[in-house]
């Protein structure tokens, strides 16, 4: 029944003219249709091509700034590392100079000690020549006096004997 009754409407718009009628209202819908464009272009399409356009273009703009800031950061830390392995390579020559510098005071210092020791071992051993060589005069001055004592005690016995 249904298929009846599309063909009856079908059969009635083509006795009055057909589906596209060539009248008036074809150049009206036409008008119609531009000005509706023109109106949503104006109203709605410009405005958001424009948001999208800023849109990306913030983006993009924000994504440069980023990449130069990671490339500026990259390049700080090449930087950083650079100068840290020429401050390391410096504080060692600094320590190696300080240690080499301290290996020679030592060193100095340890000969200054023995230079003094030396001294002192020649002055104790000359003190000790001196005080031999008064001892010695002292014994022969006392060894007169003795020898004349014992020989006149000797020669006392002796004599007196």
């Amino acid at each position: 029944m249904m298929h009846w009754t599309i063909l009856l409407a079908v059969e009635e718009t083509a006795k009055e003219g057909g589906l596209f009628d060539l009248d008036a209202t074809l150049p009206i819908v036409a008008i119609e249709f531009l000005i509706l464009a023109f109106v949503l272009n104006t109203i709605f399409y410009k405005p958001l091509g424009r948001a999208i356009d800023e849109r990306t273009d913030y983006v993009r703009n924000n994504k440069l700034q980023a990449q130069e800031r990671l490339a500026k950061a990259e390049k700080l830390a090449q930087e950083y590392e650079q100068k840290l392995a020429s401050s390391r390579k410096q504080s060692q020559s600094v320590i190696q100079t300080a240690q080499e510098d301290a290996r020679k005071i030592a060193a100095e210092k340890i000969a200054e000690a023995q230079q003094e020791a030396q001294r002192q071992r020649e002055q104790v051993a000359q003190e000790i020549a001196q005080e031999r060589q008064q001892a010695m005069q002292s014994l022969e001055q006392q060894v007169e006096p003795l020898s004349r004592q014992i020989l006149e005690k000797l020669l006392g016995s002796v004599l007196s004997g």
